[in-house]
């Protein structure tokens, strides 16, 4: 065997071995997927948005929620039966103010039961959408976040607040367009929520809700705790199933990345002796 010919075998082996262990790791979600949707009799969607490495250069990339999401969430769920529960897996920092919308939407009119589980995080449209649920289960640990819309990189509510405190003599004309563009975003923003909201509350305490998440109380990435949004009103359970955990370990951060927290599978037993 040649030098050319282990060269070739190498650049073979290279290829192969990231595919079969990505098959594997496919084949270990879906087993999951079925196993969690057997016992809920129910429709998984997974919405699960992790930093991921690209081709062979190992680049990172943010996920997000985009239209591609809405298409496909919404091809899912118009081919779900009408009858048939839907159960969404959200971890997401959130996307698209149109993609939240739509996926929200759709969820919300399916007629059975819909239920959102969140295990970590779903900021932003992430929020919107478990909104539209019928239940919203969070592990107890795990954050929603404010949906008030971001305009250039900046919250819309900063922005009026901006021209509000300035005279307009001292404004330029780019930045009262933004805030003519925010005050828009702002309202529309709050109705979508309203609107998601109306059929579960009496309609002051909707509007008080989606007041409350949209009007730039806190900053964009404040941490909404179950706690925080049974205060607000909203019903949540803060459990989840056993099998969400499993299903999040499938979706590992990339492994050319040095890992920045360890564990031992089990606490020592007190006395115990080091092997």
């Amino acid at each position: 065997m040649t030098i050319t010919d282990l060269f070739w075998i190498f650049l073979l082996l290279s290829w192969l071995v990231p595919a079969w262990q990505r098959w594997r790791l496919l084949y270990a979600r879906h087993a999951i997927v079925r196993h969690l949707q057997r016992i809920r009799g129910s429709r998984i969607i997974t919405l699960i948005h992790r930093q991921e490495s690209m081709s062979l250069l190992g680049l990172l990339t943010r996920r997000y929620i985009d239209i591609e999401d809405s298409e496909q969430i919404l091809r899912a769920i118009r081919n779900t039966p009408k009858d048939v529960p839907i159960d969404m897996i959200l971890h997401t920092p959130g996307g698209l103010v149109l993609a939240s919308e739509q996926i929200a939407r759709a969820l919300k009119k399916h007629p059975a039961r819909t239920a959102v589980f969140i295990p970590h995080y779903a900021m932003s449209g992430g929020t919107m959408i478990a909104l539209a649920a019928d239940e919203i289960w969070m592990d107890e640990n795990a954050v929603v976040g404010p949906i008030d819309p971001q305009l250039g990189g900046y919250p819309a509510a900063s922005i009026l607040k901006v021209v509000e405190e300035k005279s307009k003599d001292q404004v330029d004309d780019e930045t009262l367009i933004m805030a003519d563009m925010a005050r828009k975003a702002m309202q529309q923003v709050h109705d979508t929520v309203f609107d998601l909201l109306k059929d579960k509350f009496p309609e002051e305490k909707a509007k008080e809700i989606a007041r409350t998440l949209t009007e730039g109380r806190w900053t964009h990435d404040y941490p909404i705790t179950c706690e925080q949004l049974t205060a607000m009103g909203v019903p949540v359970r803060c459990d989840l199933p056993p099998l969400i955990y499993q299903l999040m370990e499938l979706y590992p951060q990339p492994p050319g990345r040095r890992p920045s927290v360890t564990y031992s599978p089990l606490p020592a037993s007190p006395g115990a002796q080091d092997e």
